[in-house]
């Protein structure tokens, strides 16, 4: 189905978008979703399910079960909305989102996604020591400028723009230290904001190399297939149409940085008008505010906000004539 004005891009989420009770709703009201939760406890064997739903939160927040819990969250609902007939032109997901992107894309099995990201958090978790590395959030500097903020509070050590998520923010990522001497000078220079962030591990620079090493073994041994679907892929900012280029960029992406921004600008010169963001929480949404206000844009997480994008997007589809 395409919105009247052209493709819709369905967005999945990644990291830090997890919240207790995600997916809860729908798997009580929708089997395909209920069906994703088993399938991943089965492929896991533990009940993430009920780490979803029930918490505690500070489990749900290790990594390790972040990013399987996102990842099932997130296919629970594309597969509820794609048993209502929506399907998109276009899918990304940011970081950990990218391989709902490629599940929802049929690049990936499911199962063997849900494995392969416990595992992708496991080898981030254990690449660098907790304490040893940082990430800080840098608010209204552009990017350009937070990039040669990182050149120069290196000092010798790591430090890089992380996730460019739109105009107004870029995540950076390194040694403690360098991160926190950046986190200074990005302020010194005209940043409203450089705030230090709550996670266990410094994602998307080169001291996740070892963890990209590990990952790049597992993912080698994985069966893929060309995506049915294009994927725009985070480190890139290029469409995925082939079996190969999904393997090397969900590599590459580990140590590589999350264009975001630049993604989403592509998205819209392709001819996206609509965006759904698919899965738990409101980041993605709040980033295209930012990017290009005048897009359309649902999130989809539980029932209500279903029933939103579905009038939203089937009111559109019937003015086409």
């Amino acid at each position: 189905m395409t919105h009247q004005h052209g493709p819709i891009a369905f967005l999945f989420p990644g990291q830090g978008s997890q919240s207790v009770g995600m997916g809860k709703e729908l798997a009580a009201l929708y089997p395909v979703a209920q069906e994703t939760f088993d399938e991943a406890d089965a492929a896991l064997g533990y009940r993430l399910s009920q780490l979803c739903w029930e918490g505690p939160e500070d489990q749900l927040k290790m990594t390790e079960i972040t990013q399987p819990a996102i990842l099932t969250a997130s296919v629970a609902v594309w597969r509820v909305l794609q048993s209502k007939g929506i399907n998109p032109q276009y899918v990304a997901g940011h970081s950990l989102g990218e391989y709902s992107a490629h599940v929802a894309a049929g690049t990936l099995d499911f199962k063997d996604a849900v494995r392969t990201v416990r595992n992708r958090g496991k080898y981030m978790q254990e690449a660098v020591p907790v304490g040893v590395g940082a990430m800080a959030a840098v608010l209204m500097l552009p990017a350009d400028e937070v990039k040669k903020v990182c050149e120069e509070a290196a000092q010798g050590e790591v430090c890089q723009a992380a996730n460019l998520n739109s105009p107004n923010q870029t995540v950076i990522s390194g040694s403690k230290a360098a991160v926190e001497r950046a986190a200074e000078l990005a302020k010194k220079r005209g940043a409203k904001r450089a705030v230090m962030l709550p996670v266990s591990a410094p994602f998307h620079c080169a001291l996740m190399q070892p963890a990209q090493d590990r990952l790049a073994t597992d993912l080698a041994t994985l069966a893929f297939h060309n995506p049915e679907v294009p994927v725009l892929c985070n480190v890139d900012v290029a469409l995925i149409t082939t079996a190969d280029a999904a393997r090397d960029t969900l590599t590459r992406q580990v140590t590589g940085a999350v264009q975001w921004d630049a993604s989403m600008r592509k998205l819209i010169e392709l001819g996206v008008k609509t965006f759904v963001e698919v899965g738990p929480g409101t980041v993605l949404s709040g980033l295209m505010k930012q990017i290009e206000k005048t897009q359309t844009c649902f999130n989809v997480e539980n029932e209500d906000s279903l029933q939103k994008a579905m009038n939203g997007l089937l009111s559109n589809a019937g003015q086409q004539g």
